[in-house]
């Protein structure tokens, strides 16, 4: 575990010292999709886009663990994934844990 809080650690002090502030997890996803689009609006996300950012971003993490697998992108370049094995049902924690894992992943 001890591990695990030091690699934690060491990516939100990667994204301080990029954003100047650690975002929090909604946050984090955000900056996840909006790099997995690959591209910043011309105008500001609306709130389904936002959305749909954080759910790309979640669609990534997981298919580090075999969840989820890219299928393509659409017309206007968005990334869509398909469901391979259904995500465990657990507790709150377990699950921000998982997510932990995956951001770390990510960064790394």
């Amino acid at each position: 575990m001890e591990n695990f809080e030091q690699r934690w650690l060491d990516t939100e002090n990667l994204l301080k010292e990029r954003f100047g502030k650690v975002p929090d997890m909604e946050g984090i996803l955000f900056l996840i999709g909006v790099n997995e689009l690959g591209r910043l609006p011309r105008k500001k996300f609306s709130k389904e886009q936002k959305q749909d950012l954080m759910h790309i971003a979640v669609c990534t993490l997981l298919s580090q663990l075999g969840y989820y697998e890219f299928v393509d992108r659409d017309e206007d370049g968005w990334p869509h994934f398909k469901d391979v094995e259904q995500v465990p049902v657990t507790g709150i924690k377990e699950q921000e844990l998982m997510l932990k894992e995956c951001v770390i992943r990510y960064f790394e």
